[in-house]
């Protein structure tokens, strides 16, 4: 199950279900399909409804929004994460702000899509990971993709709610193999997930009681990081759990809390730039819910706050790898 074809089987599934839905984005359309392929083949499948755009991120933001309002549920693609900038105003001060302004009497249900991230070389402007500056944007939530977590049933969720949400798809999940707990496990590692449609995965080589760092990731950096903690556990017995949320705004703490309060040490993992950002607010609550059972302060894995360079020598040096990942899990366990 590779991660592309399933969203965009996930999308297709959405098509054919709910008239109302539409998918907006640049270049979406048939041969071409995306720049990343996840829609290649729905624009024939419905001419109508799959709908290539202009490339102004703010044309398909202003357009999602007034789509929404009439009723329809449309699913906006972001070809590069990085010109989120361009549909902030609308995202900020109108898409998210609808349902409250007039109590509910008009929704503004729009599901933005954002290919994010680096490690391919693409260079300062189509290599970043932004969605900590959309954290905290009151009535809009915010989901990662993950390889734990069914799309069907991410989209499920969105479908069936009048809120609006940012979903970003590190690009380097799109050609990974979908990864889902099969009886309670994937591959050596023990899963359990919590809280409803959009849970949290736990996963650990030993269960909990016998770990002694808790590791908290979305996205691509949980798929490392859940290949880091897998090796650690069989090859040094370093035992760790980590926990991977696809909801990350607003989050629920109770599955870190629980972990935390058992481990002492939390390493919180983002490939987002260092500061302001999703682990110093996870440091933040853990810290002040369980500041008398921490064993030592915790410790936020993110990239260096520089521009990215389109080496990839260089970009390797400054976003957040394997080798972050484990040295961090490794000074926490001490």
């Amino acid at each position: 199950m590779i991660f592309a074809k399933e969203l965009g089987d996930t999308l297709r599934g959405a098509l054919t279900d709910d008239p109302r839905v539409v998918l907006l984005g640049e270049d979406i359309a048939d041969p071409y399909g995306g720049a990343f392929k996840v829609t290649r083949g729905l624009s024939t499948a419905f001419p109508q409804r799959v709908r290539t755009t202009p490339i102004s991120e703010g044309a398909i933001a202003g357009v999602s929004a007034g789509l929404a309002l009439a009723g329809y549920r449309p699913i906006a693609e972001v070809m590069f994460g990085d010109f989120l900038t361009l549909m902030f105003d609308q995202v900020v001060n109108h898409i998210a702000k609808y349902q409250a302004m007039y109590a509910g009497q008009a929704t503004c249900p729009v599901v933005v899509r954002a290919a994010t991230g680096g490690h391919r070389g693409y260079g300062p402007t189509h290599s970043q990971s932004l969605e900590k500056h959309f954290l905290g944007v009151p009535h809009l939530r915010v989901v990662a993709a993950s390889l734990f977590h069914d799309p069907r049933e991410v989209f499920s969720d969105f479908l069936g709610r009048d809120e609006p949400v940012l979903y970003v798809e590190h690009k380097l999940l799109y050609p990974q193999h979908l990864t889902l707990p099969v009886n309670g496990r994937i591959g050596d590692l023990l899963a359990t997930s919590e809280g409803g449609p959009l849970p949290t995965v736990r996963l650990s080589a030993v269960p909990v009681e016998d770990c002694t760092v808790s590791v908290l990731a979305y996205g691509y950096q949980a798929m490392l990081a859940a290949k880091v903690i897998e090796r650690l556990a069989m090859e040094e017995e370093i035992f760790a759990e980590l926990l991977v949320p696809a909801q990350i705004a607003p989050m629920d703490w109770a599955p870190v809390e629980r972990s935390v309060a058992v481990t002492g040490r939390l390493v919180t993992v983002e490939e987002g730039a260092d500061g302001w950002s999703w682990g110093t607010e996870a440091a933040s609550v853990i810290s002040r819910r369980l500041f008398g059972r921490l064993r030592r302060p915790v410790d936020v894995v993110a990239s260096e706050a520089t521009v990215i360079p389109s080496s990839k020598t260089k970009e390797a040096s400054i976003l957040v790898g394997s080798a972050q990942i484990e040295a961090a899990i490794r000074a926490a366990a001490r």
